[in-house]
């Protein structure tokens, strides 16, 4: 498992990882943060992304907060190249 630090931003255009900044990648989530949404949303695209079960991602601290701990079962190293910023798809 590897802790993972991110500042969610809401109601975006879409789902996307953006940057990492003072140690938190932000991730842009086109969810409003009501009743779990954001949460859900962000569960569901870091798995999407990260190609693992939603249910193997746990927010650990931060459930009503933008800035939030994860616990990831991966790599650092993999994790990173996969949030890396990527053109988006046609």
């Amino acid at each position: 498992m590897t802790r993972l630090v991110v500042r969610v931003v809401p109601n975006a255009k879409r789902s996307e990882s953006a940057e990492r900044r003072d140690g938190a990648w932000i991730i842009r989530l086109a969810a409003p943060p009501v009743e779990g949404k954001a949460n859900k949303e962000l569960l569901s695209f870091l798995a999407e992304t990260l190609d693992v079960t939603p249910s193997a991602i746990y927010i650990v601290k931060g459930h009503g907060s933008r800035l939030k701990t994860l616990d990831v079962p991966m790599s650092q190293p993999d994790i990173e190249e996969a949030l890396k910023i990527k053109p988006p798809s046609p």
